[in-house]
């Protein structure tokens, strides 16, 4: 009867982490898709609104300037409610957001995007420590997993939003709400979760209270982590918003240039599940920050070139850089923290700064050309910012950790 209880216990306990883990897939899920589902439809919402066209660019912004708001107060948050909670009433936010942004109405396009921007911004700050403290050694698997789960959907959501508005017959109101139906699965999937709410807040005060607060504001550590995660998005979010141009200005169609930005995103999801694994098996991860850095001066160099026969191939390079670049990052707010708690402090700290440079990146990517009448700064300016990953990545790949005395 006891061999009996042993294995019992041990399928049960096999049950409760597959179900907290496709929990977090089905979060995870839910926080890219209704932003990157916005920017192929911003012309028909332009159009049935009257918005004018600068206008309508901030659809894109506002959400990373809500992650930069707002990230900071998610530990918070937590400590005091408990990750469950918090991320279930941010899910619970997430689709009244959808469903505010899909009426004919500028007000509430605005309200529902902003409201979408600040609970994602709760989520993508509070997963990474629920995965240092239910996946202790599993960090890089659940981190390749989530990661993919994310940018999958997000890519997803981009391709097929413009079918559903115009093939589908749903209007860029029907496309935009119909993601409250992944959100609807995420917030099924998580109830369970909620019985576990108090028990692990509690768990969360303790371990901080005997450890001490990581301070992540006044380490070097943690800012090297930080400025490594927000000159990956600096890179990332200046491609989405000025490649297709740059491209175009080379000469190719609108459908070609559109589909070497989708090369960059699908070239990225088989490294972003492999690399964070490969990762967390490391002491040290300077060889892969090493490797991102070749592979984004290799592929943003590549685009200074004259000719367009070899995009194709610098979409890949970047693309694999930017898995990698965004895998570390995403890993660095575990492996460089002793609690879960000092993750979620770091991973705040780090998206809220990261998202900023990320805001304000294609601004001033557009600025300089408007001041040169050509790409070359520009671009130079991602070649930068790629070194400036590697110097930054090289100190976030130390094996230390936030709040040491040499950290």
């Amino acid at each position: 009867m006891e061999q009996i209880s042993k294995i019992a216990k041990a399928d049960l306990k096999k049950a409760s982490g597959l179900l907290l883990a496709l929990s977090i897939i089905f979060v995870a899920a839910n926080l890219r898709a209704p932003i990157t589902s916005v920017g192929p439809l911003v012309s028909y919402i332009r159009e049935s609104t009257g918005i004018s066209n600068s206008v309508a660019g901030l659809l894109t912004t506002v959400p990373l300037l809500a992650f930069t708001f707002m990230s900071p107060f998610a530990p918070q948050l937590a400590r005091r409610y408990g990750v469950e909670r918090v991320i279930f009433i941010a899910l619970i936010f997430i689709g009244i957001g959808t469903l505010c942004r899909s009426i004919s109405s500028s007000v509430a396009l605005f309200g529902g995007t902003i409201l979408i921007g600040l609970s994602i911004a709760v989520c993508n700050v509070l997963i990474p420590s629920l995965v240092k403290r239910d996946f202790s050694s599993k960090i890089g698997l659940m981190t390749g997993i989530y990661s993919v789960s994310m940018n999958l959907c997000g890519a997803f959501a981009s391709g097929i939003s413009v079918p559903l508005a115009r093939d589908a017959g749903f209007g860029w109101q029907g496309a935009l709400s119909c993601w409250l139906v992944l959100t609807a699965v995420g917030i099924v999937f998580w109830l369970p979760r909620m019985s576990q709410a108090r028990q692990a807040a509690a768990a969360v005060s303790q371990v901080s209270t005997a450890t001490g607060e990581a301070k992540p504001w006044r380490s070097s550590l943690a800012w090297q982590v930080t400025l490594f995660m927000g000159l990956q998005s600096f890179i990332f979010y200046n491609l989405v918003a000025w490649l297709p141009e740059i491209l175009n200005n080379r000469g190719m169609t609108d459908d070609t240039a559109g589909w070497m930005l989708s090369l960059i995103q699908f070239s990225m999801l088989p490294f972003t599940f492999v690399i964070p694994i490969i990762a967390s098996r490391m002491k040290s991860q300077r060889i892969l920050v090493i490797i991102t850095t070749v592979l984004y001066l290799v592929g943003i160099g590549g685009l200074l070139l004259d000719g367009n026969g070899l995009v194709p191939l610098w979409s890949v390079f970047i693309g694999i850089a930017g898995a990698g670049s965004f895998s570390l990052a995403m890993l660095f707010f575990t492996l460089r923290t002793r609690t879960s708690h000092a993750a979620a402090q770091l991973s705040g700290m780090a998206q809220s700064v990261g998202y900023l440079l990320a805001a304000i990146g294609p601004l001033v990517f557009g600025i300089l050309h408007d001041m040169t009448h050509h790409w070359t700064v520009s671009i130079g300016m991602l070649i930068a910012a790629s070194l400036l990953i590697f110097i930054f990545g090289m100190g976030a790949a130390r094996n230390r950790y936030v709040g040491d005395a040499q950290a």
